[in-house]
């Protein structure tokens, strides 16, 4: 049996691993922490075999007076719960990072990882998760195991955040543009089946989680308006202003700018974690 601590209580994908793994209660133990009071730090660690690390603070309305808060979370506070697992003889170390380490969109000019990808985030809340990696990679040794999973945007029933705006964006909006672009994603049940693999394998290194296909925004509006029986027009008149837009308001390249990961980064374990493709994660959140 494989006993696992989760670090950050009440977190999406905290619950949702651990809703995952608790599916085979004789070959997982799962519990959860809270890190908020600092109590975490009298917690004997030594009865897991492995601590899966979501505790952060996420990138969405990141603001410029909460940088050093996000430093102090997503980069100290990681750092710090890494050395107190290995001090307590915990034999793998699994850390929710993000694709923000390579920038976040900042124009509609596309964006394809590769291998060769160094990082260079562009915002403190993708540098706080790179210095956080840089910080417990130097704790690795042949007796502790980093994991450190870079997913793109992680979307499913109950998620918040970007993707949820657009689901609720698509029921209401009478038009939208027919800009094509690709975004790599990742749905919550792809990436838990992809962390129970991680911790039976032992795994230890980078990874690249991602959906089998990429995601078009303006498809994803189409879908989600014929499953919700709602009509819109999607058009190639609003083109232009998303184009112009671009250059003054950011949500535009967030929404409208393509970044994937190249294909090949993303092929662990043969894709069996791919469970769900794109169109039927679709039905399941408008259907949760």
């Amino acid at each position: 049996m494989k006993r696992i601590l989760i670090t950050g209580a009440n977190s999406y994908v905290g619950t949702n691993v651990e809703r995952w793994l608790m599916r085979e209660p004789d070959k997982y133990q799962v519990d959860t922490f809270d890190m908020i009071d600092g109590s975490w730090r009298e917690k004997d660690f030594s009865g897991y075999d492995v601590v899966f690390h979501v505790a952060g603070i996420a990138h969405v309305n990141a603001k410029k007076n909460m940088e050093s808060l996000y430093y102090k979370v997503n980069t100290d506070l990681t750092i710090e719960t890494a050395q107190h697992a290995k001090q307590c003889g915990v034999k793998q170390f699994i850390f929710m990072s993000s694709i923000i380490v390579y920038g976040e969109s900042k124009s509609l000019k596309p964006v394809v990882i590769t291998r060769e990808t160094e990082p260079k985030p562009n915002g403190f809340y993708g540098n706080s998760k790179l210095q956080a990696e840089i910080g417990i990679k130097k704790l690795e040794d042949q007796d502790f195991k980093v994991v450190i999973l870079r997913p793109p945007m992680i979307y499913g029933p109950g998620s918040k955040g970007n993707f949820s705006k657009l689901i609720a964006l698509a029921k209401k909006t009478p038009i939208f543009p027919a800009y094509h672009n690709q975004r790599s994603m990742l749905y919550i049940d792809n990436l838990c089946e992809f962390v129970r693999l991680v911790i039976d394998n032992e795994e230890q290194g980078v990874f690249w989680p991602q959906n089998g296909e990429y995601v078009d925004t303006c498809e994803v509006v189409r879908q989600v308006a014929e499953e919700a029986g709602h009509k819109v027009w999607i058009t190639r008149v609003l083109n232009l202003f998303v184009f112009l837009g671009s250059f003054f308001v950011s949500s535009i390249n967030k929404l409208f700018g393509s970044l994937i990961y190249e294909k090949s980064l993303s092929e662990f374990f043969n894709n069996d974690y791919c469970l769900v493709d794109f169109d039927s994660s679709i039905t399941k959140v408008i259907n949760a």
